[in-house]
């Protein structure tokens, strides 16, 4: 199974109450605006551990996210660029470089009503995980600065504490996810019966069933359909919903991709 970051030391009291049980959650569109792995990718550019070209492709990749979801291509396209370009760069450098990403870009974007979700079920005295694609050390900040129980993320493979440029494993991310959460329920002795699942992706269906209580969050297009289908509760807290702004798609991918290359050019300035 992916390597598992855990804050169990933070754990509410009143985790007996309901022993068993716990609530997972999808990072990229469902906790947060966007994909997280952009963000590590432009302060490594900021960094100069990534050139221009590099994060150019990262924010067209972005850009495509917000506004249509998340595209299995585009995900592992951006892992392996991810995990070659960080091979040679060491793992304590990635670690102070998701507390800085979480500080400066992700807090910003971390959708209020998703997080809230995540403290009900913590003061309910359930467990709550973050199952992601992203590295693990930056899925474990995040899920550490909210005081979750844990995460498990893409874990990148090391020697003597520097990347070697391949994973251990496979990416976090579709069926993974589900095999991921029913290996940490035997180790954590959890119901999945009783657990619940949250995601914003039709690629997290292994994830939402295998759990008795799946969840849509911010869903794209098929997701929203399989979730009404079966009779799932669907939270969306995108302003406007994206069926309300069809029409201003088009303006609104210009703006986001130019909103993204000021930002660079200002670094690059810098």
């Amino acid at each position: 199974m992916p390597d598992v970051t855990s804050n169990s030391a933070e754990a509410p009291s009143t985790a007996v109450e309901h022993h068993g049980e716990a609530a997972f959650f999808d990072v990229d569109n469902t906790l947060m605006k966007g994909a997280s792995l952009f963000h590590v990718a432009r302060k490594m550019y900021q960094k100069r551990a990534f050139t221009l070209h590099d994060v150019a492709g990262f924010a067209w990749k972005q850009t495509k996210f917000i506004l249509r979801g998340e595209n299995m291509n585009d995900v592992h396209s951006v892992q392996d660029s991810a995990q070659k370009l960080a091979a040679g760069i060491s793992t304590e450098f990635i670690r102070q470089l998701g507390e800085e990403v979480y500080d400066e870009m992700i807090v910003s974007k971390i959708w209020p009503g998703t997080k809230a979700l995540t403290q009900e079920h913590l003061k309910s005295g359930r467990q709550v995980w973050l199952v992601t694609a992203t590295p693990v050390e930056v899925a474990g900040v995040i899920a550490s600065r909210l005081n979750l129980t844990g995460a498990l993320g893409t874990v990148a493979e090391s020697q003597d504490g520097i990347y070697t440029g391949h994973l251990v494993g496979e990416i976090l991310h579709g069926a993974a996810k589900g095999r991921a959460i029913e290996a940490l329920a035997i180790i954590e002795g959890l119901d999945l019966s009783r657990c619940w699942a949250y995601s914003d992706s039709y690629n997290d269906i292994p994830l939402l069933t295998a759990v008795g209580n799946p969840v849509a969050i911010n869903p794209d297009a098929k997701l929203r359909k399989h979730a009404r289908d079966n009779n799932w509760p669907i939270y969306d807290y995108r302003s406007g919903r994206r069926a309300a702004t069809l029409g201003l798609k088009a303006a609104t991918g210009a703006g986001v991709v130019y909103g993204l290359w000021k930002g660079i050019s200002m670094v690059r300035k810098r």
